[in-house]
């Protein structure tokens, strides 16, 4: 007789112990301590830097009384706002008359800086950046280390080549010599942003018909508008706080620039540190504003042109 199976039980399958579910880690207090502590670092470090500003601002309105006064008071107790009337119109001591001129001056040498150092540099970063010729990288690195000399160096060949040119106390003079340094820094930061363009693109627009020039204002200028905006500003800023070669070749009103008024306020026999932090605060507005104008092409301009190079 053959066995059957059919009234069979079969055996019933083991039951499965259930899996715990994995810890997840908690991740939120370690990002909430993560931000209170950069927060933190942030607080402190911009105290840091606006510490001396605020010493500025309050040292402007005080009276020289309350400046040398022991210990010393971090509220006024009467603000004096004479020293900015005196130099904005152009009233009371020599130096606080020829501060006005000293900013026109100051403009005109840092926009005519700017415009050379930006129109040379435009140019040599493309090619340096999109073409391919003999010791290209060479070339350039001789441009950064012309930049990278101390100015006291270049302080006497400059002077001489200035005199023989009767370029002495004269804007145009600062302007040369201030393009000399800033258009290789111009130089470097440009082509090292125009390298983290793709070469693809200025491929496309050259198959489309455009020339180099071309390509360069329709297609790599507008990509590159963050560095060149950062560029700019930073050539701006060169030009602007420059004191050395600004205080040896000029030597009158007619070409003195900011720094070099500011220096004139501190007298023989004493020194009026309100005035001179006065000088200071006005002299920061043009930077400020160009900072604030062009911010949000800083951090992008700077950090892209970081990659490469």
């Amino acid at each position: 007789m053959t066995a059957t199976t059919e009234n069979v039980p079969t055996p019933a399958a083991p039951a499965e112990t259930p899996r715990r579910a994995p810890k997840r880690r908690s991740v939120k207090g370690g990002s909430t301590r993560y931000h209170v502590f950069v927060n933190v670092m942030a607080l402190i470090v911009s105290l840091i830097i606006l510490a001396p500003f605020a010493w500025m601002v309050i040292a402007s309105v005080e009276s020289p009384a309350d400046l040398i006064r022991v210990p010393y008071h971090w509220i006024p107790a009467h603000l004096d706002f004479s020293r900015y009337r005196d130099i904005i119109e152009g009233k009371g001591t020599d130096v606080a008359r020829a501060f006005r001129s000293s900013v026109l001056n100051s403009i005109i040498v840092a926009a005519g800086t700017v415009i050379v150092a930006i129109t040379v540099g435009i140019f040599g970063a493309y090619a340096f950046a999109m073409l391919k010729f003999r010791f290209r990288r060479a070339t350039l690195v001789i441009f950064l280390v012309t930049y990278m000399l101390p100015p006291i160096a270049l302080l006497i060949p400059l002077y001489l080549i200035m005199s023989s040119l009767g370029l002495l106390d004269s804007k145009l003079g600062l302007v040369i010599i201030y393009s000399s340094y800033v258009t290789p820094f111009v130089l470097w930061i440009l082509s090292n942003y125009f390298l983290t363009i793709p070469r693809e693109l200025e491929e496309a627009a050259r198959v489309d018909g455009c020339s180099r020039m071309g390509a360069l204002f329709r297609v790599m200028l507008p990509v590159a508008r963050p560095g060149l905006f950062a560029t700019i500003m930073f050539a701006f800023l060169l030009s602007w706080d420059e004191f050395l070669y600004a205080l040896i070749f000029t030597s009158t009103p007619n070409a003195e620039t900011i720094p070099v008024a500011i220096a004139n306020f501190a007298g023989r026999y004493s020194t009026d540190f309100g005035l001179v932090a006065a000088g200071g605060l006005i002299a920061s507005v043009p930077p400020v504003l160009l900072a604030i104008a062009f911010q949000r092409f800083i951090v992008d301009g700077l950090s892209a042109g970081a990659v490469k190079g």
